[in-house]
């Protein structure tokens, strides 16, 4: 049967528990809010844990002489290649600190440095050493240990292996809950007058990512499905400098964080020549857009006789000093026979952020009543055309925050919707593509390196193998989700013809300001494509 069988309710349902969906059910929580959290994994399964470098921050008293809110504005503003929202950074950056306080406060662990201040350390397209981290490079671990903790002290329930199907709304188009299947693929309703997404990126849709397995962009296609646009979504991404395991990589690839390199190691190709000597004032430590496109540039022309990877050389660290910053990476290195004390590590690039999402405001709030949305699977202005190192924690901190806050205010003002008045249906039908040649193509087309042909052959590709399913399973769900943010991500990627940030387009190779200095916002149409949307201008933080 595809008919709902049970049902629950809540003031606010929070998809995901990672940084975002946590910390923001932390909030409502504590505002007085009914909060159910539905994760489609168990708890701990999200992209948080795999997080290394740290949170970006100008804490007062603990940061370098000189550095500010000012100048980590000026950074993120140079990464995103113009197209950030310059109030919404702004607006995050500063709340940065009151977040970070926050998050201590609920029992985060950061590593203290030698002069009693916090340590901190500097990755790619920052200006200063601004970036604090916990256990040495397994920051995300720590932030997801303290606020799952926070958040089982103090009860707030966490409906575990239940995916999020589709939203339920009203006759007037408001969200009022969501349709989901529960651990034993049993349909059901959670009647809410809001939703927050807080559901993560979307690096399955490529063969190899840093992302974990659950990260196949199901809020992004929910949020579609429900009327909301989205933005920016051709700005995929890819970390430089993931562990290269043999050709063929699939699935979650060890991520050797950007902060090794801030500790000075430096990325080289089989024959010992600096892959970025030249290429950039910041050479290696340049924004992660312009050293995943080197590296691309640098395999293909088989430097050394080396087409699939490159190597970064962090020897000039002792045994002790790498293990001990960076037990994760060290740990990883040796599982693959490697001793990065020793011999340089294999490192490619691997699909690893969303920079675009669903459009929203730095207070989460989306174009439909009653959906919100934060974390990765937003797009706040934050990042524009290429994430700022180690923002994305911050990003999750500070509007998880304010989204919850959002959702008591539109609560208490009856902006939101009652949820008896939901017009619920049996399970929908969507296209799904068969996931390993979806992968495939998008890997091959649809990468670093684009241009109009091979994004057309995607776009066929799409549609010649995608069926209309029922989604009434899991894996259909996700499927079903890949191929949808798919065809969005080619048909932003195929309109955009120049490059800029993590947008690279080999038949257009120059950045455009004259056409293309705004964001290409995507909508379904009546039949359930993606299209263009019409023009827009930046975003505002309001």
């Amino acid at each position: 049967m595809s008919a709902p069988r049970w049902e629950a309710g809540a003031d606010l349902v929070v998809v995901g528990t990672g940084v975002a969906g946590l910390t923001a059910a932390l909030r409502a929580h504590s505002l007085g809010l009914r909060v159910l959290v539905v994760t489609k994994g168990s708890a701990e399964d999200g992209n948080t844990r795999w997080a290394q470098g740290g949170v970006a921050v100008v804490l007062p008293g603990e940061h370098d002489e000189g550095d500010s809110v000012e100048r980590h504005v000026a950074d993120t503003l140079v990464a995103g290649a113009g197209l950030c929202d310059e109030a919404a950074v702004r607006a995050i950056i500063a709340d940065g600190p009151a977040a970070v306080t926050r998050l201590r406060a609920l029992g985060a662990v950061f590593d203290p440095g030698a002069d009693g201040r916090l340590a901190r350390t500097r990755e790619g397209g920052h200006s200063a050493f601004r970036v604090v981290h916990a256990g040495g490079d397994a920051t995300g671990a720590e932030v997801e240990r303290a606020l799952l903790a926070a958040a089982r002290d103090g009860r707030v329930p966490v409906l575990e292996n239940h995916v999020a199907v589709q939203a339920v709304r009203t006759p007037a188009g408001a969200v009022a809950g969501l349709l989901v299947l529960d651990a034993a693929g049993v349909p059901g309703v959670l009647g809410a007058p809001a939703v927050l997404l807080a559901s993560g990126g979307l690096g399955q849709l490529y063969q190899a990512t840093s992302n974990p397995e659950v990260a196949t962009g199901d809020g992004l296609a929910l949020a579609m499905r429900a009327g909301a646009p989205v933005a920016d979504v051709e700005f995929l991404q890819f970390h430089p400098t993931v562990l290269y395991t043999g050709q063929g990589a699939r699935g979650r690839c060890p991520l050797v964080t950007e902060a090794v390199r801030g500790e000075g190691a430096v990325l080289v190709d089989a024959t010992g020549a600096r892959v970025m000597r030249g290429l950039h004032p910041l050479e290696d430590l340049a924004p992660r857009d312009v050293v995943a496109a080197a590296i691309t540039r640098h395999m293909a022309l088989e430097r050394g006789g080396v087409d699939d990877h490159v190597f970064l050389d962090a020897t000039h660290l002792d045994g002790v000093t790498f293990a001990k910053r960076f037990p994760t990476v060290y740990a990883a290195c040796r599982a693959a026979g490697v001793d990065p004390t020793r011999e340089p590590i294999p490192v490619a690039p691997a699909a690893h952020f969303a920079c675009g999402g669903v459009m929203s405001t730095v207070d989460g709030r989306t174009a439909v009543a009653g959906l919100y949305a934060a974390g990765e699977v937003a797009s706040t202005g934050l990042h524009g055309a290429n994430r700022l190192a180690s923002n994305s924690l911050l990003e999750g901190l500070v509007v998880g925050t304010r989204a919850a806050e959002a959702v008591a205010l539109d609560l208490a003002a009856g902006r939101l919707a009652d949820p008896r008045l939901a017009v619920v249906g049996d399970l929908p039908v969507a296209p799904v593509a068969e996931r390993d040649s979806l992968q495939r193509v998008m890997s091959r087309y649809a990468a670093i390196g684009r241009e109009a042909e091979g994004l057309a052959v995607v776009g066929s590709v799409l549609d010649v193998s995608a069926v209309d399913c029922l989604l009434d399973t899991r894996e259909r769900v996700e499927d079903a989700a890949l191929t949808l943010v798919g065809r969005a991500l080619i048909a932003s990627a195929a309109a955009r013809t120049e490059s800029r940030g993590c947008h690279v387009r080999t038949d257009f190779p120059a950045r455009d300001d004259g056409a293309w200095w705004r964001s290409l916002v995507v909508r379904l149409n009546p039949s359930g494509q993606p299209v263009l949307a019409r023009p827009t201008a930046l975003r505002g933080a309001a």
